[in-house]
């Protein structure tokens, strides 16, 4: 029996992964990702080629990133969410937020155990990437084997996880769907532990405070940045909600929480007004022992690193934080967003103060040569590409490429 692979998205761009595997009778989707282009207000944006009609035994969420799970509202809702806890929580955590509450009949995995849904059996395997709780899924059916790689890399502080599936890989691929986001650019891929050594460099340096932009849901960038600010003598500043991602996950692994020695909770009346609105106040009464208000931040001799982003600048404005050539500021995120409104504003408002810029950062995905080296090692009989924007001129080194277009069916 036949076993049938569609990129209804992403086959030639960066995110809005939307990929389906169908026997005769069944089939999953994997990821039903919002492009990164897509206007924020934008709706209708499945891909055309993907029949919401037809019984879908489940949709296979690879990691809690907005261009991998973020038009999942869009999709019937009798269709079963199958993904890892970590994630199920951060979606909702993150919907119930800044948005409308995503209520969906989860089903969680674990890293290793295979499951089936239908037809298929799906082993999920943790991997490293800038996201918490990041998948690559092995998928199996009539007899023909799949590995979707998700988002990964091999340079954050999980690559241990990339660097034991490299070398024990699943046997007799017949297709790796694999990334390509670095390919044809320079990024920067260096590892998590010279980003600390950086950032701790630069608090060392700084007479002042170090202001610094990255995501909530960077628990890795936050360690980084926790461990830094601990060997540099400095308190790590956050917000309501990256402190609530912290208690959540807390349970995965040994990360900074809200309570510890070094670490603070900016209280700003914007975002204590928001989780109010959406009845989280307790969150709110649960921090106020471990939290500090905007104003105290505009004492310039403390050894403040702090989270900044529009939504803190008016409150900071507000309270008497103004930057200074006394300080420094560093956006770890990547650079592309500088360009667009939030990043625009966060540079004008340091660098109208004086503030020394120095941009510390890293890529969430793999380096050209880390791919090169994963797909070698998965020794698929066809490399089908996904998620990258150079997959057409950045080819050399590959193993044999089954090239697709969005929504072209082809046959395993």
């Amino acid at each position: 029996m036949d076993v049938r692979l569609t990129v209804h998205r992403s086959a030639h761009e960066i995110g809005g992964n939307c990929i389906e595997i169908a026997t005769s009778d069944h089939r999953i989707v994997l990821d039903v990702g919002r492009p990164l282009d897509a206007p924020n207000n934008a709706t209708g944006l499945l891909p055309t080629t993907l029949d919401l009609k037809a019984p879908m035994d489940g949709v296979l969420v690879s990691h809690p990133h907005q261009d991998h799970y973020g038009l999942l509202e869009e999709t019937p809702r009798g269709w079963p969410v199958f993904c890892g806890e970590a994630t199920k929580r951060l979606i909702q955590l993150t919907s119930g937020i800044f948005g409308k509450p995503i209520d969906r009949d989860f089903r969680l995995w674990k890293s290793g155990s295979p499951f089936e849904v239908g037809p298929f059996r799906i082993t999920p395997h943790l991997t490293d990437h800038s996201a918490f709780d990041a998948h690559m899924l092995l998928i199996e059916a009539e007899g023909k084997r799949l590995l979707y790689s998700g988002d990964f890399r091999m340079h954050g502080r999980k690559s241990v996880l990339v660097d034991r599936f490299m070398a024990a890989p699943p046997l007799d691929l017949d297709v790796l769907l694999m990334e390509g986001t670095n390919l044809g650019s320079d990024k920067s891929c260096v590892t998590e532990g010279e980003l600390e050594i950086g950032f701790e460099a630069l608090f060392r340096q700084t007479k002042g405070r170090v202001f610094v932009t990255w995501s909530a849901q960077n628990i890795d960038r936050t360690v980084t940045l926790y461990r830094a600010c601990l060997k540099a003598g400095r308190t790590l500043v956050v917000d309501l909600y990256t402190a609530e991602v912290l208690e959540m996950l807390s349970e995965f692994g040994k990360l900074p929480r809200p309570d510890w020695a070094g670490i603070k909770i900016v209280i700003t009346s914007a975002m204590a007004r928001m989780y109010r609105r959406k009845g989280n106040e307790a969150f709110v009464e649960r921090m106020v022992p471990f939290g500090i208000s905007a104003k105290k931040l505009s004492a310039t001799h403390e050894k403040w690193v702090v989270m900044v982003r529009p939504s803190l600048m008016r409150d900071y404005a507000r309270s008497g934080v103004e930057p200074n050539a006394a300080d420094a500021w560093s956006w770890s995120m990547w650079r592309g967003y500088l360009d667009n409104k939030d990043g625009a504003l966060v540079s004008k408002w340091l660098e109208d103060g004086g503030s020394r810029a120095n941009h510390i950062h890293t890529s969430g995905h793999a380096s050209p040569a880390v791919l090169r080296s994963f797909a070698h090692a998965m020794n698929a009989k066809q490399l089908v590409p996904i998620h990258g924007a150079a997959w057409d001129g950045d080819t050399t080194g590959f193993p044999f490429i089954r090239r697709l277009v969005d929504g072209e069916t082809m046959t395993l």
